[in-house]
């Protein structure tokens, strides 16, 4: 069953309303994003495809849990993180993009 990036971030907003996690602490919610993220540094580590497709997936389940925890969707999230950084200048340094405020 496949779905498309709108559907799915509908029923994790759904699955999460069922299991309560609308309601919970925040703080809490961003407990479990760390969490998975430690998963993908471990994925990464493993050079484990799978786990790193399954870690990045609950790392994104979570994201979305907590910005609903704060009234917020993902997706509006993403759009703002998005005009800030469309125009930013930088450049690689050891496969790391630094901005160039930061240079």
């Amino acid at each position: 069953m496949d779905f498309n990036t709108d559907e799915v971030i509908g029923l994790v907003r759904r699955w999460g309303e069922e299991k309560g996690l609308d309601k919970a602490e925040p703080s809490k919610q961003f407990l479990k994003v760390t969490e998975e993220i430690g998963e993908v540094a471990a994925a990464l580590a493993r050079d484990n495809q799978n786990a790193l497709e399954d870690a990045l997936g609950d790392t994104v389940v979570t994201l979305i849990i907590l910005a609903e925890q704060k009234g917020l969707a993902l997706e509006d999230c993403l759009t703002v993180a998005y005009k800030v950084i469309k125009d930013r200048q930088g450049e690689m340094k050891d496969g790391v993009f630094i901005k160039s405020e930061d240079l």
